[in-house]
């Protein structure tokens, strides 16, 4: 008779290392090439913005979550139990909510990307400027992907790993092999050629970005989302074995790799094209297109890498559409949903949820039918996404200090380092960087051709307190039937 007991081996078979877990949080964050092109814009000053989002979002998010993910480990519901431990349900459903809405409001985004990699695909690269046509593919998109997993996605769960390879992958070598053969040909730097108008100066690269108001920062935010989510990583540091030493050096590793890999997805953007041909949407293409087809006359590639790009956000958008709906069916058993948004097909898909997604991400998408330029409405919807998830982190970092005093004694596998010095210095410091980045959110860039700054601030707003309001009115409303037994 064989022990139960584990061996030695299988112990550290079982260990999550440092380089495993490093590489995880990095795969975890460079999910797509999309979000290249609003740093590549940013020209070199791309590298402040990207390691303020590194030092004071990547990593204090990551070890907070740690800390938190390891105290209520056998609790499933994530941010839900986390910030409801500290402040109560009312406060923890806001969170689980916003982190569902942001993820819903988050498809318009990336279903855009897929749209314009269509066009391109399709060898119609005008329709990539084109809002009626964006705004339909979404909806139309959207509501087909929606419409298949009411059947389940379990059939489409690899289509998410072959996406990421086709689509983010290949296109990002090809993208350095590109501006390898663009600076050994002689050509110009595209970020010597103009610089940024709003700037005031051109003719030669900026590292330090000029601040005239917050309008020339705007797009902090918007890159701060490029490393939203790592909260998830915070239930692996019960793999490992000692996580006070090797969850922080993981983090690290896979802070350095993120930043590493965007920075070598931007740097082709920003070089081959100048500055004024940055498109939020279709710089990547551009990018592409201004070797590929103007230089070497391979249409045919151009449009099989397009078609690769639209494979992956697709593959995306199918495989993972009923996801943001499971962390909120968690709070059924505390009594925070109503009825009817508890309920689940034969396939377990949560059809009531999976469609109010639909009426919102159409809702959302209608905007580009009256928003002329698609990279302004683009971002707009970005802005909104970024207000929501911003505040859910900032109820985190609230969350994992309050914890500290009011629950010392419960066994934490981690914690912050430093004692509360380190508790209030890095929670403390993650907090205030995520409020700048919610105030900086509400104000349109000063490098997009936004029409009104003031309707583009009041949708920014309007959008913030009606979805975050919602949560708190079901709250207030519930009733102890609600709850599931």
């Amino acid at each position: 008779m064989s022990s139960s007991k584990p061996s030695p081996n299988q112990k550290k078979e079982k260990s999550l290392g440092v380089i495993a877990l490093g590489l995880m949080t990095a795969a975890g964050v460079v999910t797509s090439i999309r979000g290249m092109a609003m740093t590549a814009k940013e020209e070199m000053t791309m590298f402040i913005y990207l390691g303020f989002a590194t030092l004071f979002f990547l990593i204090p998010a990551a070890l907070v979550s740690a800390e938190l993910g390891g105290l209520f480990a056998k609790r499933q519901g994530g941010v839900f139990v986390w910030i409801g431990e500290a402040f109560g349900n009312r406060w923890g459903f806001l969170a689980i909510w916003l982190q569902w809405i942001q993820n819903v409001v988050w498809y318009p985004v990336t279903l855009t990307f897929g749209a314009v990699a269509v066009a391109y695909a399709l060898g119609r690269p005008d329709l990539a400027g084109n809002h009626y046509y964006i705004g339909l593919f979404c909806i139309l998109v959207y509501w087909l992907a929606t419409l298949v997993a009411f059947g389940g996605v379990e059939s489409f769960a690899k289509l998410s790993n072959w996406g990421f390879i086709l689509g983010t992958v290949i296109p990002g070598i090809i993208l350095f092999v590109l501006f390898l053969y663009w600076i050994s040909t002689g050509h110009p730097l595209g970020w010597e050629q103009i610089s940024d108008p709003a700037l005031e100066h051109a003719g030669h690269p900026r590292f330090w970005p000029e601040i005239h108001g917050f309008g020339t920062i705007a797009f902090l935010g918007g890159i701060l989302l490029l490393f939203a989510g790592i909260e998830v990583q915070g239930v692996h540091v019960l793999d490992m074995e000692n996580p006070g030493k090797q969850f922080p050096l993981a983090i690290a590793l896979g802070a350095l790799v993120s930043l590493f890999l965007y920075i070598l997805g931007s740097i082709p953007i920003a070089a081959i094209l100048p500055y004024e041909k940055i498109d939020l949407t279709k710089a990547i293409f551009l990018t592409f297109e201004a070797i590929i087809k103007d230089i070497w006359h391979l249409d045919w590639l151009l449009k099989l890498l397009s078609l690769f790009v639209a494979f992956g956000v697709m593959g995306g958008v199918f495989a993972w559409i009923a996801s943001p709906s499971r962390g909120l069916l968690a709070t059924a058993e505390a009594g925070e949903l109503p009825p009817i948004l508890q309920k689940t097909n034969k396939k377990e898909m949560p059809v009531p949820i999976l469609i109010i997604q639909g009426i919102i991400v159409t809702i959302i998408s209608s905007l580009y039918f009256f928003m002329k330029h698609v990279e302004v409405g683009f971002f707009l919807i970005s802005a909104m996404t970024i207000s929501l998830y911003l505040i859910m982190y900032m109820l985190m970092y609230a969350s994992v200090i309050k914890l500290r005093y009011t629950q010392p004694h419960l066994p934490r596998p981690f914690k912050l380092p430093g004692g509360k010095l380190g508790l209030w210095l890095i929670a403390g410091t993650g907090f205030v960087a995520m409020l700048f980045s919610f105030v900086v959110a509400f104000f349109p860039p000063s490098q997009l051709p936004v029409g009104s700054p003031l309707f583009y601030t009041f949708l920014v707003i309007l959008s913030t307190i009606f979805f975050s309001s919602i949560p708190l009115l079901i709250h207030a409303k519930r009733k102890p039937e609600w709850k599931k037994k």
